[in-house]
């Protein structure tokens, strides 16, 4: 391991995703230096998601920085996503280091240290933007992990002709179940509730109905999973037991913010998986560290979105100007608009 210590910057943090960069963003403009470290790849998430997943919000709503996002489209696409967040970052000249995993951080005499494989990196402040995706909501059965389960959806085309089970009731698995089951798959849904979620978007919900009441996706309510074998998996529902032939699972289960490292950075988190935090500022019981984007919702993800999380980005970088009596930003923000040919 790397065990350079980088010099102290004003603002760390920790998460390369949409609002990562947006805090990153934020505080360049305001004249802080800063450092955004991330474990994977730039836009981690986005980067994860089924490759034809379109945003719910509409363009504007997803902009950073007054850089207008453009798309072909009255929702952007994940590609789009993926290209606009990243041109954002170059055009910024963001300092991202990926490949840095943050196994810990901590704070002493005022100054907070992130350890990562690269290096242990420094700073005044720091904010912690790194979602929820990483972290799934296991089953917690026998057979979870064999290599035919995921808990992340991609595409159907290797699934043509072969026996899928989809777990769960809300978005991800109803369009999980439908793009399986129009490319080949033949599908079985386990949902743990009587119906499915009603956040489920309103054109998916009569769709995946109809190819219930027609038979082409069988659907069990009020259903767990008990084990998972390598030929088959056992349902257990209200009339007991039952074996089903199986070559896949997707268990789309939901997923949840990283709260033992929030716990261990100090944060605190209440029996009801709330994040403590200061909403109209970002701060976190410890002094100089925030919480921004979906991770601030705590287990009430669905709060949360790009749209609305990008919004903690001024206010983290408007409390970290306030605590060291600047005499604050300019009124109107700058706005570098994208070149033709860039």
């Amino acid at each position: 391991m790397n065990a350079a210590v980088h010099p102290p910057t004003d603002l760390l943090v920790v998460g390369a995703g949409p609002v990562g960069l947006a805090c990153a963003l934020e505080a360049t403009r305001a004249g802080l230096t800063h450092v955004v470290l991330e474990k994977g790849a730039l836009l981690n998430t986005l980067v994860n998601w089924p490759f034809h997943v379109v945003f719910f919000s509409t363009p504007e709503l997803l902009e950073i920085g007054g850089h207008p996002f453009v798309s072909a489209g009255p929702k952007p696409t994940r590609r789009e996503g993926l290209d606009y967040y990243r041109k954002v970052a170059e055009r910024e000249r963001l300092d991202v280091r990926l490949g840095a995993p943050v196994t810990s951080l901590t704070k002493a005499d005022g100054i907070f240290a992130a350890a990562t494989p690269k290096g242990t990196f420094t700073a005044r402040a720091a904010v912690v933007a790194t979602g929820f995706f990483d972290t799934p909501n296991l089953l917690g059965v026998p057979g979870e992990d064999l290599p035919k389960v995921s808990h992340y959806y991609r595409e159907p085309y290797a699934h043509t002709l072969t026996d899928v089970l989809v777990v769960g009731g809300k978005n991800s698995a109803v369009e999980a179940a439908l793009d399986l089951h129009r490319h080949g798959a033949r599908v079985t849904m386990a949902v743990r509730g009587p119906a499915f979620g009603t956040s489920v978007k309103y054109w998916l919900k009569p769709d995946v109905e109809n190819r219930i009441r027609e038979g082409s996706i069988r659907a069990f309510f009020d259903t767990t999973v008990a084990r998972i074998d390598e030929g088959s998996v056992t349902l257990r529902g209200s009339a007991g037991t039952a074996e089903q032939p199986n070559d896949f699972v997707y268990a789309l289960t939901g997923y949840r913010p990283d709260f033992p490292f929030l716990t261990a950075s100090g944060v605190g988190i209440t029996e009801g998986l709330e994040v403590v935090h200061d909403a109209g500022t970002m701060e976190t019981g410890v002094p100089g560290l925030y919480v921004a984007g979906v991770v601030a919702a705590g287990r009430h993800i669905g709060r949360l979105f790009i749209e609305n999380g990008r919004a903690h980005a001024a206010r983290v970088v408007g409390h970290v100007l306030a605590q060291r009596g600047a005499t604050g930003r300019p009124a109107v923000p700058v706005i570098r608009r994208f070149q033709d040919g860039d």
